[in-house]
């Protein structure tokens, strides 16, 4: 395995806590401040962010830097569509050359022994348990391209997926799972009904209940 880069470490060790939900909507990292953190010259924190940016963690605004971009209607439909497009895309591949769904239900297998475990795991464990099912669902189809395009969005999905905290336990994400799961093996339009409802209600709708849920509580507060 490749040592990582110190703008890499610095990275991983951000991309952990934006996963946990530690850092709030508009939080802005401070170069000086990450630099003192982190013992590295502010090159090296800018080029950590940089990484940031590109796996959709963070925005890069001008005169204010690197910061954690709000949750609004627009980005979600963006990456749902996105994910819509491409996991659909891959399950009809999959469906069509009778390809092997063990991995999925594998990884159903890891999220339930998760939940069983630990009742209330950290955040970043818990997605990383959901995203490796929806991987295994791309990387079916056996197309690298189809792969490669999933992990370009993933770590926001899961980014994104620390608004909707509140709604989510480890034992309902399990169970959603294990009925998307079986849907999956029986093939032909319940596969992809299965699939499309996970997306856009399990996903995308508990996502907008979330945004309003914020503006409900900007506007209260006057903001």
């Amino acid at each position: 395995m490749n040592e990582q880069t110190a703008p890499e470490r610095v990275a991983r060790a951000l991309r952990d806590e934006l996963l946990d939900g530690a850092h709030p909507v508009g939080t802005r990292f401070r170069e000086e401040d990450l630099a003192e953190r982190f013992d590295v010259g502010r090159h090296t924190i800018r080029a950590g962010l940089r990484l940031l940016v590109e796996r959709g963690l963070v925005i890069h605004e001008r005169n204010r830097g690197a910061v954690v971009a709000p949750l609004s209607r627009r980005r979600i439909d963006e990456v749902f569509d996105y994910r819509k497009v491409l996991e659909l895309g891959a399950l009809r591949m999959a469906l069509d050359a009778g390809a092997d769904l063990g991995p999925v239900l594998a990884e159903v297998d890891r999220l339930e022994e998760l939940a069983r475990q630990q009742p209330d795991p950290p955040w970043r464990e818990l997605t990383k348990a959901h995203s490796a099912i929806h991987r295994a669902i791309v990387a079916a189809a056996g197309n690298q391209h189809l792969l490669d395009g999933y992990e370009r969005c993933e770590d926001e999905v899961r980014l994104l997926l620390t608004f909707v905290r509140p709604d989510f336990d480890a034992a309902r994400l399990a169970a959603v799972h294990r009925d998307l799961v079986k849907k999956l093996q029986q093939g032909g339009e319940a596969a992809e009904d299965a699939l499309t409802e996970d997306i856009d209600h399990t996903g995308r709708a508990a996502l907008l209940t979330a945004l309003r849920r914020a503006e409900e509580s900007a506007r209260l507060l006057g903001r």
